[in-house]
């Protein structure tokens, strides 16, 4: 039985709660926690209306009821145990909805919680949600830190989107889970709440043409490069930047996806942080997150992604004419394509091995760390997590209404130290920036920002 599957919950006073053994991707998590650099996913979903704290509490509960999966703490145990195991709880063991006061700076402080306070692995659900109601329009440097800025296809920069309504911010541990199984059960929160079908969008029906032959991939057994330090910050944790951007047009037909318009994007961006700041050209390596699991009802609850890396050669990303892009982008399509239909762990085989229970968990934890600081200079330059188009519609009711702005950020621990998640609701894409304290700084995001708006609209190549 895996964390993913739905077992049956204990019942009764006298019996004790059902318990899960840790799945690979949690234990690997659980072992190389760090205090400074929480593990947090943080979703940020932006409605035009306002929310009943009663009924959406009773809503978000009803949720977590229908996801029971969900209700999870780290069961206690001894030092020589063999396994972390999950104890399955029949109810909360805390309120996971609450309301902060509003103010000028609620929405600034909400979001600064959700990548420095994770939700306690002990307490049963490991996520939190929390309501930012809106009452006024942001003013000044207030609107980058706030809400992100809005930008047209001139590039030019529009005021703060949405001086009122609601921000819903859910925070997850992602030791236990993560983004796109909290979406489904926000999706159900807001189907519940607001009495409107969420059912997931069927995916768009993409007519390509098959990618011409192209060249090897390029090798992974070479080091790839690290993202160049900017101008690090003396505090610990990570920070983090959003933006709202159009979507990159694309000929009808063509052989390559938004997903790989967005890895190349991810791509040029760094070469080109890399070349300003002196390093020497080096292959880049991106993980990219796969998904396979439903968007219904259905849909397993836990970490169910797995991970593939898409390399590119110093040449490919060298300065960039427009003439070059469409083979780029052909490239890219074919590796992403050859990767996702891979049939692979999770994590590989080497993580597999690592935490099967031949030894206490404490003796695997301090190997898995040791190989995991061995094994820095391998790690992949960063991660580019492209949730794609939101299924659900996050239709909240004729109060609250539908989310028009949907922002996700995944952790940014070192070695890779930024990472980039991505995602588009209404016909906007909504980018994340989240990064290592200990890499960048703010003014480091916001170039970086630029530089991947200036080519991401590169990519936009007529055939």
């Amino acid at each position: 039985m895996t964390a993913l599957q739905q077992p049956a919950r204990a019942e009764g006073p006298s019996r004790p709660p059902v318990r899960v053994p840790f799945p690979v991707v949690d234990e690997v998590a659980r072992h190389c926690l760090q205090e400074e650099e929480p593990e947090t996913v943080h979703i940020e979903v932006h409605l035009p209306g306002r929310l009943d704290e009663g009924r959406l509490r009773t809503a978000f509960a009803q949720a977590l009821g229908r996801h029971p999966r969900i209700l999870m703490r780290e069961a206690p145990g001894r030092w020589y145990r063999r396994r972390y195991e999950w104890e399955l709880t029949a109810e909360p063991d805390v309120e996971v909805v609450s309301f902060p006061a509003p103010g000028r700076n609620a929405l600034r402080d909400a979001r600064t919680r959700a990548l420095t306070q994770a939700p306690p692995l002990t307490l049963s659900p490991p996520i939190r949600l929390e309501v930012v109601q809106r009452s006024g329009p942001v003013e000044g440097s207030e609107a980058t830190d706030a809400v992100g800025e809005s930008r047209g296809r001139g590039g030019a920069r529009t005021a703060a989107p949405e001086p009122l309504g609601t921000v819903l911010f859910l925070t997850i541990n992602h030791t236990a889970l993560d983004g796109p199984a909290c979406l489904r059960v926000l999706a159900t929160a807001a189907e519940i709440y607001g009495g409107r079908d969420n059912s997931p969008a069927a995916a768009p029906v993409r007519t390509q043409k098959t990618p011409p032959a192209t060249e090897e991939t390029p090798s992974n057994w070479s080091p790839p490069a690290r993202v160049a330090p900017g101008t690090p910050e003396p505090s610990p944790g990570n920070g983090m930047l959003v933006t709202e951007l159009p979507l990159p047009h694309r000929p009808k037909g063509s052989p390559y996806t938004v997903n790989d318009q967005l890895m190349v994007t991810t791509a040029l961006t760094i070469a080109h942080w890399n070349r300003e700041h002196g390093d020497r050209p080096r292959p880049l390596r991106i993980t990219m997150p796969v998904d396979d699991r439903p968007r219904d009802a259905t849909m397993p609850i836990g970490n169910g992604t797995r991970l593939v890396e898409v390399p590119f050669t110093p040449a490919e990303l060298a300065a960039h004419a427009p003439a070059d892009m469409p083979a780029l982008l052909h490239r890219t399509a074919t590796r992403t394509r050859a990767l996702k239909s891979l049939s692979r762990p999770q994590l590989g085989h080497g993580a597999a091995l690592l935490t099967a229970p031949l030894a206490p968990v404490a003796w695997r934890a301090a190997v898995t760390r040791g190989l995991r600081r061995a094994a820095a200079p391998w790690t992949s330059t960063t991660l580019l997590s492209n949730i794609g188009r939101i299924p659900y519609a996050l239709d909240f009711g004729a109060d609250a209404g539908r989310a028009h702005a949907v922002w996700f950020s995944a952790p940014a621990r070192m070695p890779r130290g930024l990472t980039v998640t991505t995602a588009s609701t209404a016909g906007r894409l909504h980018l994340a920036l989240r990064w290592s304290r200990a890499l960048l700084s703010h003014g480091d995001g916001a170039h970086l920002r630029d530089l991947f708006e200036h080519y991401l609209h590169s990519t936009e190549v007529t055939e």
